[in-house]
């Protein structure tokens, strides 16, 4: 009976981990799509960049100075932290192709927030994204 009990103890305590692990993930996800709103929304209103050797400092400083940009960049690495943490619990193999979440984050999100067309090629595109990650899931 106490060899029944460890094994119980163990799947549950393997849940527990994959579930924090997912929530971690999910975070991530989130966090990188809300980073890559905020940035995108500071660079748009900072113009065409083009970066060159002369202008670099200046362009630079602009993007430092920029609210969104700085704040996109922190929500940002925040995302990246609780990545990190996802992959100290699960494989990369696993984790990875959540990540890819994000493309269906960033689809709805460029259409709200910035009002990009989304063609119905690339609507499929993410769907089967969709589709590759919940079959990944399962396994």
């Amino acid at each position: 009976m106490g060899v029944l009990t460890d094994v119980i103890k163990s799947i549950n305590r393997r849940k527990s981990q994959m579930t924090l692990a997912i929530g971690y993930i999910l975070i991530s996800v989130f966090a990188g799509a809300a980073g890559q709103i905020l940035l995108k929304k500071g660079m748009s209103s900072m113009g065409a960049v083009t970066l060159s050797v002369d202008q670099l400092f200046n362009v630079l400083w602009r993007m430092g100075t920029n609210p969104y940009v700085v704040i996109g960049l922190a929500i940002y690495v925040t995302g990246t932290v609780f990545w990190l943490a996802a992959l100290s619990r699960v494989d990369l193999s696993y984790a990875y192709p959540f990540a890819s979440l994000s493309y269906i984050v960033m689809l709805v999100a460029s259409w709200l927030v910035f009002s990009e067309n989304i063609t119905p090629l690339r609507l499929l595109g993410t769907l089967i994204i969709c589709l590759g990650v919940f079959l990944i899931s399962r396994s």
